[in-house]
């Protein structure tokens, strides 16, 4: 059976380098697990890890396709079936890094044979919720499929998008085709989740890891997406926290300090999301790592275990 780790959690967890400290002492190759950091130019907005974080540990999936393309959940199932298969071939584990809790379900739970993405449909649904607002719709979805509808916060544009989308096509509720999942050959995932001591800790690490993309030049990579004459604001890329609300302050729609403070509400938003959906995830460890030393540990201990069950 193929096998491979995963580290997930919230926004702004450490997520990341916890996996940089443990690829320091076991040899992983990292599959990115994260939907924003696929695409080329969204380095500073992302959290992409550093030129020479890359060049010293392998990591697949990040920077891989223009910010006005769409890479879809199996696009990712695809693609890191095979990494796993690949990378494990080196004699290296492989290890999920991110936070789309999506993404891991779909790799180890099974992915619904859904219709492709329909350009036209998806034109009709932004225009009418350019009208009605994203709300409306999410409230038109929980008619349709309540219990997807149940799943998506009513300001998650893009999955209600998606759920629509397949309505009108199929005539399905997508939670309905979630439960005809193939029986394919799935890899066996350790996961282990980090969630945060408190919301007060992780609201200071949000509002900390802001400040350092400011200074690093977010607007501007916001503003080069933005003069790109192929670009618009409602692409997947721009909908990710932090270049919406910058888009929205260099059209003029918000001040400064509006757009730093509604990254921040989002950003905050988000996290309660992911650590909503985490918590009801009974396949995976969770962990709250309250200090430098419990951390420590928890890498010491898993990198023995991963080499271990290498060299077996």
């Amino acid at each position: 059976m193929r096998e491979c780790y995963c580290i997930i959690g919230p926004t702004a967890c450490g997520k990341t380098d916890f996996a940089i400290n443990l690829a320091e002492k076991a040899p992983l190759e990292v599959i990115n697990m994260d939907s924003a950091l696929v695409y080329r130019s969204m380095d500073i907005g992302t959290a992409k890890p550093s030129g020479k974080i890359l060049s010293k540990i392998p990591h697949h999936l990040i920077s891989i396709i223009d910010a006005s393309e769409t890479y879809s959940v199996g696009n990712f199932v695809k693609d890191a079936n095979i990494l796993i298969e690949e990378i494990s071939s080196r004699g290296n584990m492989p290890i999920l890094v991110g936070g789309t809790h999506l993404y891991l379900k779909a790799i180890r739970d099974g992915l619904a044979d859904l219709p492709p993405a329909d350009q036209d449909i998806r034109k009709k649904l932004d225009k009418e919720a350019k009208k009605i607002g994203w709300p409306q719709l999410h409230k038109l979805l929980g008619k349709i499929d309540p219990v997807a509808a149940s799943n998506i916060s009513r300001n998650d544009s893009q999955r209600i998008q998606r759920a629509l989308e397949v309505f009108f096509i199929s005539g399905e509720p997508i939670s309905s085709l979630h439960k005809k999942k193939g029986n394919i050959d799935r890899p066996k995932i350790n996961s282990i989740a980090i969630l945060p001591e408190s919301k007060d800790w992780l609201t200071q690490r949000i509002t900390k890891r802001l400040d350092i993309m400011i200074d690093d030049g977010l607007v501007d990579e916001v503003n080069s997406f933005r003069s790109r004459p192929d670009m618009h604001s409602n692409f997947p890329s721009m909908r990710s926290v932090g270049y919406r609300q910058f888009w929205s302050y260099l059209d003029g729609n918000l001040s400064f300090d509006e757009a730093k403070n509604k990254i921040i509400i989002a950003s905050r938003q988000l996290a309660k999301r992911q650590m909503t959906s985490l918590r009801s995830d009974n396949k995976m460890k969770k962990i709250v790592l309250r200090d430098l030393q419990e951390k420590l540990n928890l890498i010491d201990s898993l990198s023995k275990e991963i080499n271990r069950k290498l060299i077996l």
